[in-house]
């Protein structure tokens, strides 16, 4: 796996190639489950449910919680794996994470969103890791110069 970063703003994004022969495009959500513990995350809930609620996974980074949505796109695709998250799924991972916060009553650790966004590329599937990928105004990516951890109240 290869690593490319940079930084737009205040926004770091991370970009790693997948071995393609390895990692199948529809398989990639384990891999950035790896990716994360690799960096320092510790996963706490894979594909996690409540009625209609779902994170794809629940990961703590010191001591913030994060909430992370892997979208995968694959050839053809119209649009991208971040333009799939929309401020009516923004909304739901909210509330998800709420949820969550309830079920294990974690209400006090601060709390962010990051996504994980997979797609095709020359050398095989490649992954983008973006920390705080959106805030609660639901008006799309984090404008917040400091990065501000979310407080579910």
């Amino acid at each position: 796996m290869s690593t490319f970063m940079a930084n737009k703003g205040n926004i770091e994004r991370k970009w790693y190639v997948l071995d393609a022969a390895n990692k199948p495009l529809g398989k990639t959500a384990a891999a950035a489950a790896t990716l994360l513990r690799a960096h320092g995350m510790r996963v706490l809930a894979r594909n996690w449910r409540s009625g209609p609620l779902e994170l794809d996974l629940v990961c703590q980074e010191g001591d913030t919680l994060v909430f992370v949505e892997v979208k995968t796109r694959g050839p053809g695709s119209l649009g991208s794996a971040r333009d799939a998250v929309g401020p009516r799924k923004r909304q739901s991972l909210i509330r998800a994470a709420r949820a969550w916060l309830a079920a294990h009553d974690q209400w006090h650790l601060p709390c962010r969103f990051d996504l994980v966004c997979i797609e095709p590329g020359p050398a095989g599937p490649h992954m983008e890791h973006i920390r705080h990928a959106f805030d609660l105004s639901g008006s799309g990516p984090s404008v917040d110069s400091g990065h501000a951890s979310w407080q579910p109240w």
